[in-house]
């Protein structure tokens, strides 16, 4: 459920602890699996088959697990291996393959508004996700709007009234059941009016393989451009970590069929599956801008690969 509104008060954690915890469940898996091969033998073919048999499971792609391959292959083959050592080839491995993909989303000043459109399935915590990125343009000090473009959910619409409330962000809705394209055209055009620095459009939770709610979206983005030829500035996909394998086929579809610029994976905290953002990464070369591990405000944070790496590795920050 993407009802996202449980208690949001500050906490002292710092970043790291809070991404550490979040990955617990990944790097625990991946762990146990490295432990389990590692059984204090020198560093032979089979045990390396079974170490990238066991990334792949782990969900980190075929390509990454092939270089982590590689590398322990012509690194430390016939000699012995600790389990931490593997780790820290896999962190690094990990960290090569997010580190081009790992890109701030940047807010063009020069736009305004600077319109973010955004987009995902049911339940993916698109909506929750729009709320902290409000709550984070506006501790920056930007004036902020909320479009409740997902006009098919009463409750989505009053999950959005709530963030825009909490975060002191101008809000656009209208009845449950209106037209999405025709609150867009209105929410930009008051938004360009009252001078707001970033507005941001939810969006009905779509299903990438109906084509008839895609159309529907890529008429919000053709409404959008009558407004403003440039826009949407930025559309970003938030993704649901749970789903696994899955989260692949809706990059590919919504990519396709509205231009997605840049990713926000969230619910990592909820999977052992969190290395489907290294699969990703490595098939799409697309911009991950943030991650979430938790329902707080402070858990949705801009993406580091090196941290990801090392968290996903179940190893401490080496900084």
């Amino acid at each position: 459920m993407d009802d996202g509104m449980a208690e949001t008060t500050q906490t002292t954690a710092p970043w790291w602890q809070r991404l550490a915890s979040g990955l617990k469940r990944s790097s625990s898996a991946l762990g146990g699996a490295i432990a389990h091969v590692v059984a204090k033998r020198p560093l032979d073919e089979a045990m390396i088959e079974e170490i990238e048999d066991a990334l792949i499971r782990a969900d980190l792609g075929a390509e990454t697990a092939g270089r982590i391959a590689t590398e322990l292959r012509y690194g430390r083959f016939n000699t012995a291996i600790t389990a931490e050592e593997i780790k820290e080839v896999v962190a690094a491995e990990v960290e090569k393959a997010l580190a081009g993909v790992a890109q701030p989303l940047v807010i063009d000043p020069a736009r305004r508004p600077f319109v973010i459109l955004v987009a995902g399935v049911n339940g993916s915590g698109k909506t929750t996700t729009i709320g902290k990125l409000a709550a984070r343009l506006r501790r920056d000090g930007r004036t902020v709007m909320l479009a409740a473009g997902d006009t098919f959910r009463a409750a989505a619409i009053e999950q959005l009234k709530i963030w825009a409330d909490r975060t002191d962000a101008a809000f656009m809705a209208r009845e449950p059941g209106a037209d999405a394209a025709g609150l867009a055209f209105d929410a930009l055009a008051a938004a360009r009016d009252r001078k707001v620095d970033v507005l941001l459009v939810d969006t009905a939770g779509r299903l990438q393989n109906r084509s008839d709610l895609m159309g529907e979206l890529q008429k919000v983005v053709r409404v959008i451009k009558k407004v403003d030829d440039s826009a949407p500035h930025a559309t970003l996909l938030v993704l649901d970590a749970t789903v696994g394998q899955n989260a692949l086929s809706q990059v590919e579809i919504f990519k396709k069929d509205i231009g997605v610029t840049g990713l926000a994976m969230t619910k990592l905290d909820g999977t052992a599956r969190g290395g489907i953002l290294v699969a990703i990464a490595e098939k799409f070369k697309m911009p991950v801008h943030y991650i979430g591990v938790g329902e707080a405000v402070e858990d949705l944070a801009p993406f580091s690969a090196r941290d990801f790496a090392r968290a996903i590795a179940g190893l401490v920050p080496d900084s």
